[in-house]
């Protein structure tokens, strides 16, 4: 038995002081410092924070790899380097390409889904796919390549539905509101990559979507007279919605009225590509080459294409520029995103009986060691 000590532990609802968290591969308990079996073995959080592990369920690559390359050493790679960022799961995330990539990607990600629950594997655990297309509008495809984009496939998705747990899909193109009805109540649909109205995207939620793929971005926005997709996802009690919380994809000054209005149906994500813990450059995203510089990635015509988001980071952003309490924002990378791909029963809160999946960092949100099934994977 484990025992981290010294930390402020961040709970669903408030956090504890002067208290020890207890795992082995699940979480135990946490009881009073003072009462700290002999036999522990002791973890000295330092004064640091002791949150969840984080989940991102949108993210496409990081350091040089790509979800879509359809590499299972990619994957690998990934795994390792989303756990320096305190990420203990994730969602590799495809983007609109041939239906002989996405059998390949969903191939590996199936590996590594297999493979990431092995004592020996030392990165985050696969959790699924997420599936970015290709039923987009390509009006607003943004970085996504448009000769791949497709009518929604209810057929194909049901091939890949071990695997698959989000797709996006615009509702107002042809027959991809059959696909909708088709697949509700199996997955976790995503409106995104969409030009629908705001009574489009309120017919397409009554249909069975439960979630908005980064929202703001590659979607209509909210007017007075014309509120769009991005009003329906303010407004609907029904759905989560992504939110890339690195101040550029979404002014910081909007982050207040998005927790406010989507409480703990607010995911943060990185929609990261695989520049991600890379020097600024040229890279590739869905067969495009992309320029990084800083915290933007566009095309070269200037189009936004993904990020060079940490998760940890967006936690920072979202509690610096808001006034939620420490539990709500960790909520939103943590327990939110398990509770919307349906695995909060294990994942997501450091609750007894729950994986021990933990990060402890910083005040500032900076890892110092990331634990996954309640062994380390990254001590800084």
């Amino acid at each position: 038995m484990r025992a981290i000590i010294d930390g402020t532990i961040v709970l669903p609802d408030r956090v504890r002081e002067n208290s020890a968290l207890l795992f082995d591969e699940k979480i135990i308990n946490i009881i009073p410092a003072s009462e700290l079996p002999a036999d522990a073995e002791v973890i000295d959080a330092a004064g640091g924070l002791v949150i969840p592990g984080l989940i991102d369920m949108h993210i496409h690559g990081y350091l040089g790899e790509d979800a879509s390359d359809g590499n299972f050493e990619g994957i690998r790679t990934m795994a390792e380097g989303v756990a320096k960022n305190g990420v203990t799961g994730f969602l590799p995330t495809t983007m609109t390409v041939s239906y002989a990539e996405l059998r390949a990607a969903f191939d590996q990600i199936r590996k590594g889904m297999a493979e990431s629950v092995k004592p020996d594997w030392k990165g985050a655990e696969v959790l699924g796919a997420n599936a970015e297309g290709p039923f987009i509008n390509p009006g607003k495809k943004g970085a996504q390549a448009g000769e791949n984009i497709r009518p929604g496939d209810a057929a194909f998705l049901k091939e890949h539905l071990d695997v698959i747990r989000v797709f996006t899909i615009a509702p107002e193109m042809p027959g991809n509101m059959d696909c909708i009805r088709e697949m509700a109540g199996s997955v976790l649909i995503s409106m995104g990559h969409t030009a629908a109205t705001y009574d489009e995207a309120h017919a397409a939620i009554e249909a069975g979507v439960g979630h908005v793929t980064h929202l703001f971005n590659a979607q209509t926005g909210l007017l007075h007279r014309d509120p769009g997709v991005v009003g329906a996802a303010l407004t609907d009690e029904r759905v989560s919605a992504e939110l890339i919380a690195d101040t550029f994809h979404v002014s910081r000054h909007l982050f207040p009225l998005v927790a406010k209005m989507k409480g703990d149906k607010l995911v943060l994500i990185t929609d990261c590509t695989r520049a991600g813990g890379l020097a600024d450059g040229e890279y590739t995203l869905g067969g495009q080459p992309i320029f990084v510089k800083g915290i933007e990635c566009r095309l070269a015509d200037g189009t936004i294409a993904g990020s060079v988001l940490k998760l940890n980071c967006a936690v920072r952003n979202l509690l610096e520029n808001t006034n939620l309490p420490l539990w709500e924002a960790v909520n939103a990378a943590s327990l939110n995103p398990a509770r919307h791909i349906g695995l909060d029963g294990r994942k997501g809160s450091l609750e007894p009986g729950k994986d021990a999946d933990i990060a402890i960092c910083d005040r500032d949100f900076n890892i110092r060691r990331t634990i996954r099934g309640g062994e380390s994977i990254y001590i800084a």
